[in-house]
């Protein structure tokens, strides 16, 4: 839990972050940490609740992974109270140049879903084209 503290009423307090309406929409609703291990870029995301067969779907275009998670509520007849977030969530990753697009894989253990993908040597992403020299005499 983050604490600050804030003055309120000319007394010091203390401030939960989570306590704030607009926090969810300024967070990522999936959170991800990545890094590269070897030759391997590694994402892990924080994904638990789900049925990682009927409910995730992960596609690659254009440089970067998209993520997509549906948590459905169950629901209780007895619930008090849910802080749980349910519904679709969606997340870019930008993926590092030089990424082997058919060696992305990803499993799911504990609740988090794991994708990785071998980084190869990026293709140069300019190609000098060479000039032709002609005559410009016509006959």
């Amino acid at each position: 839990m983050s604490t600050i503290t804030r003055w309120r009423r000319g007394t010091l307090a203390p401030f939960d972050w989570a306590d704030l309406p607009l926090l969810p929409m300024l967070t990522p609703s999936i959170r991800i940490e990545n890094y590269l291990e070897g030759d391997q870029y590694v994402i892990r995301a924080e994904v638990p609740g789900i049925d990682p067969v009927k409910d995730v779907r992960i596609t690659f275009a254009g440089g970067e992974l998209r993520l997509e998670v549906e948590r459905k509520e169950v629901v209780h007849p007895d619930k008090i109270r849910s802080e749980f977030h349910y519904g679709s969530f969606f997340r870019a990753i930008p993926l590092p140049a030089g990424v082997v697009e058919k060696t992305i894989a990803a499993r799911y253990v504990d609740g988090i879903l794991e994708i990785t993908a071998k980084v190869a040597e990026p293709t140069p992403a300019a190609k000098e084209i060479p000039v032709k020299v002609e005559n410009g005499k016509k006959s």
